[in-house]
């Protein structure tokens, strides 16, 4: 029997979920999940849902879903200690640091791999199957027939989004969010650059769009085929949505996987019925129209990208004109006995003719387009002259915009999940001090394949012979439709020993191209390529047991911390490429200064902020655009998909002897998805040389690092403080006495 999986965000989603015949939900908690924008789960309201929903027969899940930097890991570690007591029917990961605490600490709990770990193909899965994975939430980035053939050489457990909106850029890949602030996906911290409103040169006339913004999925007329698939669970998107919604969906498929068998195409007919109040944006079947990886590749940007239509989702409603406080009584009356404060505040709008009611869900998107969030309206205050007020999360200004999601006559009741008195679960995590992990000390001669200096990287043969000029001690080749045809068809000479050559592999590793990588690799190691960068764990299956054969963890098996590197030692890999989006101060505290000879620094790149599978529609005749900032990218599209990328680079060549005093002696520069010069390589290497800035080049988060909303608070209050301070002794000081 399939499982219905569904999101919940928060209480009434729960009840929503279960009410109308979830098998599973999947939560978050208040850390550690690639959705901390919505509300989350208080200790004590977890303890109870899994309780409640265990009584019911039910299974839930708990997201542990984000990157950890190494200063988190003793945090991250007393999560895993109270989600163990509670036991939950699984965790879904996506750092290696919580496969290694796991396995080391808590063997009995269940792990998932998430979406955000970009497993495409069954070689990525049986490698998690070997560390004790029970079951892998696949990229959305794939098809019917990949699904299939990953089903019939794998034995774990497959988990499909089934409904939902979708990421524009291959799962867990995306580091714009990142790149325009430290707000990283892969910290749960998306502002969603992919919705934005961006400008861009049309044949010479200036034209505006939301050029990335895709539409959401709906794939319940797919079902019947997904469940002769094999597909062990489906799994709606949601967190940050509203109880209706969830409810409205669950309904939905639950019809459908009850009822396709007796008359399918009846079954398909009612579910898309019911589902016709959702007021989302444009549905989209994504990769499941395609026969082939070639046609998804040509077709898919038509297919899911509208620029006309709006990031945003719903009906428009107008604009907040005033805000005031909510009474202390309805904040109390909504806290529903939990220990965690409510934070909302009274709005009132202005703009479209309908006013919402008590009941209604609405969408709320900041004027800067910096956040979006889902409400549900509980309190509605209308005055004698009709002005009427409505309470909205608090963080939102007069200005920003307010849409219509669904109307409170479409909303149900339903019967609560957690009892009322949660007096009884009173745990929440410890202060388990984390044991210290040691990495392993670099032995003499074990890294005669990766030697301290300079690495350049390319993504053509042509520009290996520009590379060469800059003397580094080796060079990367990026492996490509373009490459991988100069190497295996064409048998092209390198103006270099094979010795000198390392190939990095794509991180995105699908189902549709995972045969043909595993013999091209085997034609590389037969023509002498010994040494491989490895971004996705699909790789390591590959390449495990090649006689001779080195492995680098590329930028994109991500290294925020030493409990992920030391997995990745257990894989057999002994060197490490820092991850773009990492800083110098979390990179020291990862690495200790004994194994700084594994790491290879990237100090100059145009990082992929979007990865994308598919090319740019025909219709998208640019290669630059901007943002509302007046920020510049470009986007390159090939056959391998789309790449989006900043105008400028991100440079650090200017502090690289910070680094060598450090003790990192190996710095990258990276020239993939460009094609080189000799006067760009010229005025890297000179600014390298000199230690000099290169003008107008990004520091991405090497210097502040990731955003951290406690980070930031802690400051401020420290800055306060000090102010507070000042004006103590300011107004202490005693007038000067004339003499």
């Amino acid at each position: 029997m399939v499982e219905l999986l569904a999101p919940a965000g928060n209480i009434e989603s729960l009840d929503a979920a279960i009410g109308e015949g979830a098998d599973a939900v999947y939560l978050g908690l208040k850390s550690f999940n690639a959705r901390m924008r919505t509300m989350n789960f208080a200790w004590n309201q977890f303890e109870a849902a899994v309780a409640a929903v265990h009584r019911q027969g039910k299974k839930i899940y708990v997201a542990v879903n984000t990157v950890c930097e190494e200063r988190e890991t003793e945090q991250l570690y007393r999560l895993l200690s109270y989600i163990s007591k509670i036991k939950p029917d699984g965790i879904i990961v996506q750092d290696f640091a919580v496969i290694r605490m796991a396995q080391e600490f808590f063997p009995t709990l269940p792990l998932h791999a998430s979406t955000q770990m970009n497993v495409a193909s069954a070689a990525g899965i049986n490698v998690l199957s070997r560390e004790g994975f029970k079951r892998v939430v696949l990229a959305r980035e794939l098809g019917l027939e990949e699904i299939k053939l990953i089903k019939a050489q794998t034995n774990a457990q497959l988990e499909v989004f089934v409904h939902g909106a979708l990421c524009v850029s291959e799962s867990g890949l995306c580091l714009f969010s990142s790149f325009l602030g430290g707000k990283s996906a892969n910290r749960g911290m998306c502002t969603q650059a992919c919705r934005r409103y961006y400008t861009a040169d049309i044949n010479g006339s200036i034209e505006q769009g939301y050029y990335f913004s895709p539409c959401d999925l709906e794939l319940v007329s797919q079902i019947p085929s997904l469940v002769e698939a094999g597909v062990d669970s489906f799994k709606i998107e949601g967190r940050m949505k509203s109880a209706e919604y969830v409810g409205s969906v669950v309904a939905a498929y639950r019809y459908v996987i009850d009822h396709w068998q007796e008359d399918k195409k009846g079954a398909i007919v009612t579910a898309k019925r019911m589902l016709s109040s959702d007021f989302a944006r444009a549905k989209t079947s994504y990769w499941y129209n395609f026969k082939t990886q070639e046609e998804g590749i040509e077709k898919a940007g038509d297919e899911i990208l509208n620029p006309k239509q709006a990031g945003g989702t719903g009906i428009y409603l107008g604009k907040i004109v005033a805000l005031k406080p909510v009474p202390k009584k309805i904040i109390a009356e909504m806290q529903h006995g939990s220990d965690e404060r409510v934070h909302i505040q009274l709005a009132r709008l202005e703009g479209d003719a309908y006013e919402p009611d008590v009941g209604d869900s609405i969408r709320l998107h900041r004027q800067d387009d910096s956040h979006r969030e889902s409400h549900k309206v509980r309190s509605v205050e209308i005055l004698k002259n009709g002005i009427r007020w409505i309470d909205i999360p608090s963080g939102f200004k007069i200005g920003d915009d307010v849409y219509l999601l669904q109307i409170k006559s479409s909303a149900k009741r339903y019967a609560h999940v957690l009892p009322k008195d949660l007096s009884r679960y009173k745990r929440h995590p410890g202060n388990n001090e984390l044991p210290v992990l040691d990495l392993t000390p670099v032995e003499k001669n074990e890294l005669a394949y990766f030697p301290a200096g300079l690495y350049v990287q390319v993504s053509s043969v042509q520009d290996v012979f520009i590379a060469q000029a800059a003397r580094p001690v080796r060079i990367i080749i990026e492996l490509n439709s373009e490459t991988q045809y100069d190497f295996v068809n064409r048998k092209t000479s390198l103006p270099i020993s094979k010795k000198q050559v390392i190939v990095s592999l794509d991180p995105f590793c699908p189902a549709a191209s995972e045969n043909d990588l595993r013999n091209t690799l085997n034609a590389l190691i037969e023509e002498g390529i010994t040494t491989f960068i490895a971004n996705n764990i699909a790789h390591i299956s590959m390449l495990k047991g090649k006689k001779a054969v080195n492995v680098i963890a590329g930028p994109y098996l991500y290294t925020f911390n030493r409990w992920a590197v030391s997995w990745l030692e257990n894989q057999n890999i002994g060197a490490f490429i820092m991850p773009y989006e990492n800083s110098r101060k979390n990179l020291l505290a990862t690495f200790s200064q004994s194994v700084r000879e594994r790491v290879l620094i990237p100090v100059f790149a145009y990082p992929s902020l979007f990865r994308i599978r598919f090319k740019k529609p025909q219709s998208y005749d640019f290669a630059y655009f901007s943002d509302r900032e007046n920020a510049e990218f470009k986007i390159a599209s090939n056959s391998d998909g789309s790449f989006v990328m900043p105008e400028k680079p991100f440079s650090i060549v200017d502090k690289v002897d910070l680094l060598y005093g450090d003790g990192f002696k190996r710095v990258l520069l990276d020239f993939s998805k460009t094609r080189v010069t000799k006067a760009q390589l010229r005025e890297v290497v000179n600014a390298l040389e000199k230690k000099i800035p290169l003008d107008g080049a990004y520091r991405f988060n090497w210097k502040e690092g990731f955003y951290a909303p406690r980070l930031v608070e802690e400051r401020d209050k420290a800055s306060e403080k000090a102010r507070d301070a000042q004006k103590t002794r300011s107004s202490k000081k005693l007038p000067r006495t004339k003499n």
